[in-house]
C-alpha cells in the first residue's frame, strides 16, 4: 500500500487525478493532506477543515468494478468501513445519511465523494475521497457538524483511525471481489439515517412531502415510500432530506 503524504494541497482526489494522468499508480495508493484548501462535497459543496485537525485523503481504486451498474457497492463499502472503525471508539449513534454523510449523534462528522473514469475498454477507475472531522472543535455557522473530539471530549490520533479504516476497507472491497456483498449491503441498511421513520423530503421542484424511506436500491437510489403508500426511487439531484 503506497502511501503519499502532503502538508497542505487544494484537493487530494485532484491530486490523484493528475498523477493518474502522468505515471502508472499502484492500486490502493492513499493521498494524504494535512491541509485542504479546496476539499469538495456531493454536488460541489465545499468541504472546510482546520489544518492539522482532521483526516482528508484520497485512495485509488481500480480492478474492482466491471460494470458500472455496480458503482453504488464502492460507496456502501466505504460508508461502512469508516462507521465499523468508528465503531471501535465507542462513537454513539453512527449512522449513514444516504448518499454519503457520515453522523453521529445526529451530527455530521464526514462525508465521501467518489470519483469515477470509465476507460475506453470498460476498465472502471474510482478515487475515493474521505474526510472526516477528527479534532476540530470549532465549527463556525454549521450547527450541524461535529468531530470526535466534540463528541467524546478528548483528542484522537489520526494516524490510528486512517489504519483502521483503511483495514475495514480492505476486507470489505475483497468481499466485493468476492461477489459477497450481501453482509455489506446489511451493515449499510442497519445504519442507515432514518431508515424505516417519517420524517420530511423536498423535491427538485422545492415541494415538500412526507416519506419514510424503506433503504437504497444496488444502484443508490434512495426508495421512499410515499403518502399513498406507493414505493418511489430517487436520484442524488432529485430528493433530499430534510432534517
Amino acid at each position: 500500500m503506497n502511501i503519499i503524504k502532503l502538508d497542505a494541497i487544494n484537493s487530494t482526489n485532484d491530486y490523484l487525478k493528475k498523477l493518474l494522468q502522468r505515471q502508472f499508480v499502484e492500486n490502493f495508493t492513499i493521498v494524504t493532506a494535512e491541509n485542504q484548501t479546496n476539499g469538495r462535497g456531493q454536488m460541489g459543496s465545499q468541504w472546510n477543515v482546520e489544518e492539522g485537525k482532521n483526516l482528508t485523503f484520497s485512495v485509488l481504486v481500480k480492478d474492482l468494478l466491471l460494470e458500472i451498474n455496480h458503482i453504488f457497492h464502492l460507496n456502501v463499502a466505504v460508508a461502512v468501513s469508516i462507521v465499523e472503525a468508528l465503531s471501535f471508539l465507542e462513537i454513539k449513534d453512527l449512522a449513514i445519511k444516504w448518499p454519503n454523510d457520515i453522523l453521529a449523534e445526529g451530527k455530521k462528522i464526514g462525508g465521501i465523494l467518489i470519483e469515477n473514469s470509465i476507460k475506453s475498454d470498460g476498465e472502471i477507475f474510482s478515487i475515493v475521497g474521505i474526510g472526516l472531522n477528527i479534532n476540530q472543535k470549532n465549527f463556525g455557522d454549521l450547527p450541524k457538524a461535529s468531530s470526535l473530539a466534540v463528541l467524546k471530549n478528548k483528542e484522537f490520533d489520526k494516524s490510528e483511525i486512517l489504519t483502521s479504516i483503511l483495514q475495514n476497507l480492505g476486507r470489505n472491497i475483497s468481499m466485493i471481489m468476492n461477489k459477497n456483498t450481501d453482509p455489506i449491503w446489511k451493515k449499510y441498511h442497519s445504519v442507515l439515517y432514518k431508515n424505516g421513520i417519517p420524517m420530511p423530503f423536498e423535491n427538485a421542484q422545492n415541494e415538500k412531502f412526507m416519506g419514510i424511506i424503506q433503504g437504497v436500491s444496488q444502484t443508490g437510489k434512495l426508495q421512499v415510500k410515499l403518502e399513498d403508500n406507493l414505493v418511489q426511487s430517487f436520484e442524488i439531484k432529485e430528493v433530499k432530506m430534510l432534517y
